[in-house]
């Protein structure tokens, strides 16, 4: 199982990577609000990712999907002790919640940690507060982080190394989610707050 959950993942990084993606009959007919926001379509649909998931807050308290996304929420997989790609990519996502913010758009950025070994509640809140005031930090068991992970189909695995000293490979990818609705887009690292916040307005217009 966790081959084929890896081989799945592997194969969803990649064609997205690639941008060959394609809608399914049922999107392609019409009835989607947001057809004008996309930017890429996905296979199988939009309602393929993401959904409920369970983790642990900074104040380590049990939080589901509902606690977490009540307004429109920029969702990243990543680890705190990641040397330059997380808080580069983080970093970024906070830059498009302040943009929006000046565009009179509230927005939530989340980061669930991968490395729930070495991101304790305390960790990973210190880590998302000194990156943006507004920000969730999450982690939780590694069933967990892993269940989150799989609903959001991204992959992470540990390299080898010290018990202490390790590095993880995953997935970069930064998902919007809103209230009510789910996973509606994702964003590549190249992609600027600006445009990130360009994508994001068109959605919340057209809640």
């Amino acid at each position: 199982m966790t081959r084929l959950y890896a081989l799945l993942a592997a194969l969803f990084v990649a064609a997205l990577a690639g941008g060959t993606w394609f809608l399914t009959r049922a999107d392609s007919a019409g009835g989607d609000q947001f057809a004008q926001c996309r930017s890429s379509a996905i296979a199988g649909g939009a309602g393929t990712i993401g959904g409920p998931f369970e983790l642990v807050n900074a104040a380590g308290e049990t939080v589901t999907d509902k606690d977490v996304i009540t307004e429109p929420s920029v969702v990243y997989f990543g680890y705190t002790f990641c040397p330059d790609i997380c808080p580069m990519d983080v970093s970024r996502n906070s830059e498009t919640i302040d943009v929006l913010a000046d565009r009179g758009i509230s927005t939530t950025p989340v980061f669930i940690s991968i490395d729930p070994a070495r991101d304790t509640p305390e960790v990973v809140g210190d880590f998302a507060f000194n990156l943006h005031e507004k920000m969730i930090g999450l982690t939780g068991s590694m069933d967990q982080v892993k269940a989150a992970s799989r609903a959001y189909k991204t992959y992470f695995k540990q390299q080898p190394g010290d018990e202490d000293y390790y590095l993880m490979d995953h997935s970069t990818f930064s998902y919007l989610v809103l209230p009510e609705v789910g996973f509606v887009e994702f964003f590549r690292r190249d992609e600027t707050p600006e445009q990130m916040a360009d994508k994001i307005g068109c959605f919340v217009d057209n809640m």
